[in-house]
């Protein structure tokens, strides 16, 4: 495709970067549905799909739905367009397969030169983010790491929805007698529409259990981020509704720590609590301390509880097998996440994650940005990985 003007180029050039944007919002918790991509594949028809602020535009207004979400589509179109306010988006000669999203850096007007300008284009970062997803955290450098802190910032842990014995109004269900009555009342006695309700519902306990031993040292920090950014992304919820405890040589809870808005904040006071961390591990007597004081009076009871552990056990597996079993019977699921399952040739073969792996309902793995959205959705019910 020749470059030239913003003009000489197709409106369909943008869509299927809008799909991959669409994509890297939903992994964002973002509810981005076909729905919204086609308005704002149709958005993008009536303007320039070649200009930086128009896309970005017709894809704020079309794909979002929330406030929150807004923040969230601002961290992924800077991620995946690049920070480059003016520019002009525009594509490369190259095949169908090849094609690069590309941005003039000198901001071009839309003029005939702006092939000359951008003799030597930016590759825009979408590419460079989709490689970051897939890639073994333990392995990157600091600059990574960093980039990785704000993608996991963005991330979102909602928890599946479960029925309460509340009703609320809705259009199908029980006939709401008391509603009805008065809304004929109301018409002067005349017949009106019926009034229904409905068991109303509420996003189920999730419970993380995160192991900080020196095994899982390369893992830790990027798994206490998932889980700030899991507890700062459930507005409008029970302050109850997620619990944070970090597994080591002793049971410590993190929840209140991992409450506070700022991650780099929120980290350092975690670091203050956490004098265990790097050290070993106790997995059986651990899980049984926090399922005797906590777990069954009831923080447990009903969740979803997720473990993010490698499953090496220097004390009694079988006493591991035992707790795992005794809360597969109070959790509405048990999901462990190994960020070792991702290595060639990965067998359940030590032996606490041998003995637990009986009692575990979704067996996934943990060890890049991509493997805890995978998470994400599993926890939310979207996806299976049974163990």
């Amino acid at each position: 495709m020749a470059d030239g003007a913003p003009g000489d180029l197709a409106p369909y050039d943008a869509v299927d970067s809008l799909v991959g944007l669409a994509a890297t919002l939903r992994a964002m918790g973002v509810g981005a549905s076909s729905e919204r991509v086609h308005a704002a594949t149709c958005a993008v028809a009536v303007l320039d799909p070649l200009r930086r602020a128009d896309v970005y535009w017709a894809g704020r207004l079309t794909l979002c739905g929330t406030q929150d979400e807004l923040a969230r589509y601002d961290t992924a179109f800077e991620a995946y367009f690049g920070e480059r306010p003016g520019s002009v988006v525009r594509r490369q000669r190259m095949t169908r397969s090849q094609l690069r999203l590309v941005a003039d850096p000198a901001g071009g007007d839309g003029s005939a030169d702006a092939g000359d300008r951008a003799a030597e284009p930016v590759t825009a970062s979408a590419s460079s983010v989709e490689q970051l997803r897939h890639r073994d955290v333990s392995a990157m450098t600091a600059a990574e790491k960093e980039h990785l802190h704000r993608l996991l910032a963005a991330l979102s842990l909602p928890g599946e929805r479960r029925s309460t014995r509340r009703l609320r109004p809705a259009r199908r269900g029980r006939v709401d007698g008391g509603r009805t009555l008065r809304a004929w009342l109301a018409a002067g006695g005349e017949p009106a529409r019926m009034r229904h309700r409905a068991p109303a519902t509420r996003a189920r306990r999730v419970v993380l259990l995160v192991d900080v031993s020196g095994s899982m040292e390369g893992y830790a920090d990027a798994l206490l981020r998932f889980c700030h950014a899991a507890s700062r992304g459930r507005g409008g919820q029970r302050r109850d509704a997620l619990e944070v405890f970090a597994l080591g040589t002793r049971l410590t809870r993190l929840t209140a720590q991992l409450a506070l808005p700022d991650p780099d904040a929120a980290m350092a006071a975690v670091a203050t609590s956490l004098v265990d961390a790097g050290g070993g591990t106790r997995l059986g007597e651990l899980l049984k301390q926090f399922l005797d004081g906590w777990g069954q009076r009831g923080l447990a009871r009903g969740a979803v509880v997720v473990i993010l552990s490698d499953g090496w056990e220097r004390g009694d597996a079988a006493l591991l097998g035992e707790q795992v079993a005794r809360l597969h019977r109070l959790a509405s699921r048990v999901v462990w996440s190994n960020p070792r399952k991702a290595a060639p040739g990965y067998a359940p073969l030590a032996a606490g994650m041998a003995a637990s792996l009986p009692y575990v309902d979704d067996f996934v793995e943990g060890h890049s940005l991509a493997a805890l959205e995978h998470l994400a959705d599993v926890v939310l019910g979207r996806r299976s990985a049974r163990a």
